[in-house]
């Protein structure tokens, strides 16, 4: 069940849980996008299970947030990702304007976690510390034309972690969606975070990785359209939850998926 909040709390719509009737939801979150990037509306809050979703800048939004236990993001790159052909599929998906086409300030989101993640870290070298403790995603893309790895940026305190994994299965909902496995890695490698925070949530994937392994879950989107995606997986994540329970989730699964490079030899 959800809740839109804007002000003072609103009643929950099954089966929507961002309020837009069928008929008029495309027109609406057409005209809220504009409106949303422009900074012309306030951000809006809907509350899902154990989860709290905004609609908004994350610029607007984070200055309203208690500190979490782990920041972990996928931000936009800066590399015009949302005017590149992205391949097969690629014209399923609504380029929503220049959303990559200058990448945002990082440092804030030091602040906002104990642990962070940057994913596409590599990017911002001029904004973030120096680190040893980098995670990589290995594609195993098999000689496609996509990049064969990504990098991701964290303070976690240890040696580089490496996940080779294939995507395969999973329906592609955002133009730079990550798999859900390797969401649920991350938080693995986060230690044992409790609140986690999305401030480009995007499609909702690390939202649904933390409902499903029982974590407290903010994120902040400001594309509408892939908010109401989010909201909804989200939403059915959080169902299943209350039916059976998080997974019964090991830690150090991910782990021995994962091989230490670079590790320093032992004092």
């Amino acid at each position: 069940m959800s809740a839109r909040i804007s002000g003072k709390e609103k009643p929950a719509r099954d089966g929507n849980p961002c309020g837009l009737s069928a008929s008029t939801k495309s027109e609406a979150i057409m005209e809220q996008e504009k409106l949303t990037v422009k900074g012309a509306i306030k951000p809006e809050k809907v509350v899902i299970g154990n989860a709290e979703l905004w609609l908004g800048d994350c610029m607007d939004v984070l200055p309203m947030l208690d500190r979490v236990d782990a920041v972990i993001t996928d931000p936009p790159y800066g590399i015009g990702a949302s005017k590149q052909s992205l391949g097969k599929g690629a014209k399923n998906f609504d380029r929503c304007g220049d959303w990559d086409a200058s990448p945002p300030v990082v440092g804030c989101f030091l602040e906002a976690g104990a642990a962070v993640c940057l994913w596409g870290g590599n990017y911002f070298s001029d904004q973030l510390p120096p680190t040893n403790d980098w995670l990589i995603w290995h594609k195993v893309n098999d000689g496609r034309s996509f990049s064969e790895c990504e990098m991701a940026w964290t303070n976690f305190g240890r040696q580089v972690r490496h996940l080779s994994h294939h995507w395969a299965g999973e329906e592609k909902l955002h133009p730079t969606m990550k798999p859900l496995a390797v969401m649920k890695w991350c938080i693995d490698q986060a230690g044992n975070p409790q609140t986690i925070l999305d401030p480009f949530m995007g499609s909702g994937t690390t939202g649904v990785a933390a409902v499903q392994m029982g974590r407290q879950f903010i994120g902040i989107e400001r594309e509408p359209r892939y908010f109401e995606i989010a909201c909804r997986r989200i939403e059915d994540a959080q169902r299943v939850q209350d039916m059976f329970g998080h997974e019964s989730h090991d830690a150090n699964n991910a782990t021995r998926q994962t091989a230490d490079l670079f590790s320093e030899p032992a004092a």
